[in-house]
C-alpha cells in the first residue's frame, strides 16, 4: 500500500529564510493541488468551480507545465526522464502544484512523485522550477533526499548561479514536508520549507480552499515581488540574469 492517500488538497505554510549576506525571512499560508497525472480531466470535473482546459474559477491547463501541451503529461515526463538518463518506476505519478486561478497561474515549483505499483514511497521525484523571467528547469532527484544538486536556473536577481541545492522531502501522506537548502562554496545561505496537511479532493474541500486562499497564484507572485522590494531596501546585492553578463 502506498503512503499517498490519493488525490487531494494540501494546505499549510511556506517559509523562506535568507541567512547571508543579508538576513531576511517570511512565511505565509497557501494551498496546492495533489493530483494523479492520469486522472486530471476527471479530477477537475469534481466541482462547478473547476475546469480542465477551459475558463473556470480554478482550472488546469496543460500549457502551464513543461513540454508539448498536446502530449499527455505522463508522456512528457517519460520523455524528459529518458533524455535525462532517469529510469522511472512503473506505478502512479502524482504532482503537487498550483492550479490556474481566475485565469492566472505561476508555479515556482511543482513536485512530481513517481511510485512503483506496490511501493510505499516515491522512488523518483522531479522538481519543475519556474522563474519570474519566464524560464523553467526540471531537476530529477533519486528519491526523497538529494544533495549536491547543481543550480541550473536563474530564479532570483539576488542569487548567483554558483549554488548547489539539498532536497529533504517526505512521502506525501496525511502531511507533507518539502525542504530545500541552498549552498554556496559549502556554506548554507538560504532555505525554503513547505509544511502542508492533506484533505480529500472533493468539491466541498476545493470550494473551501478557493475562498480561504483567494487568487492563490496572484498571491504567490505578489509575495515574490514584495519580498524582492524589501531585499532591495536592505541593500541586498543585485545579480543580473546570466544572459546580461
Amino acid at each position: 500500500m502506498r503512503d499517498s492517500l490519493g488525490a487531494g488538497i494540501y494546505s499549510g505554510r511556506v517559509r523562506h529564510r535568507r541567512l547571508s549576506p543579508v538576513e531576511h525571512s517570511f512565511e505565509y499560508t497557501m494551498f496546492m493541488a495533489y493530483l494523479d497525472v492520469d486522472r486530471i480531466p476527471e479530477l477537475m470535473s469534481v466541482s462547478r468551480w473547476a475546469g480542465y482546459e477551459k475558463a473556470a474559477l480554478v482550472s488546469f491547463r496543460e500549457s502551464d507545465h513543461f513540454g508539448d501541451p498536446a502530449l499527455p503529461l505522463r508522456k512528457r515526463l517519460e520523455q524528459d526522464a529518458a533524455a535525462s538518463g532517469v529510469a522511472l518506476p512503473d506505478g502512479p505519478i502524482y504532482l503537487l502544484t498550483h492550479l490556474r486561478y481566475a485565469g492566472y497561474c505561476f508555479n515556482p515549483i511543482t513536485l512530481y512523485y513517481f511510485y512503483s505499483k506496490d511501493g510505499s514511497e516515491p522512488k523518483v521525484v522531479m522538481a519543475e522550477v519556474h522563474s519570474t523571467f519566464g524560464e523553467s528547469h526540471n531537476y530529477w532527484l533519486p528519491g526523497l533526499r538529494a544533495d549536491g544538486v547543481t543550480k541550473e536556473l536563474h530564479v532570483s536577481p539576488f542569487n548567483t548561479m554558483d549554488n548547489e541545492y539539498g532536497f529533504r522531502l517526505t512521502a506525501p501522506s496525511s502531511n507533507l514536508v518539502a525542504h530545500i537548502d541552498s549552498f554556496r562554496k559549502g556554506q548554507k545561505f538560504f532555505d525554503a520549507t513547505l509544511t502542508l496537511d492533506w484533505m480529500p479532493w472533493t468539491a466541498k474541500n476545493l470550494k473551501r480552499s478557493i475562498f480561504a486562499y483567494p487568487f492563490m497564484t496572484l498571491k504567490v507572485i505578489g509575495a515574490i515581488h514584495w519580498q524582492a522590494l524589501q531585499l532591495f531596501f536592505k541593500r541586498m546585492p543585485f545579480v543580473p540574469h546570466p544572459s546580461k553578463l
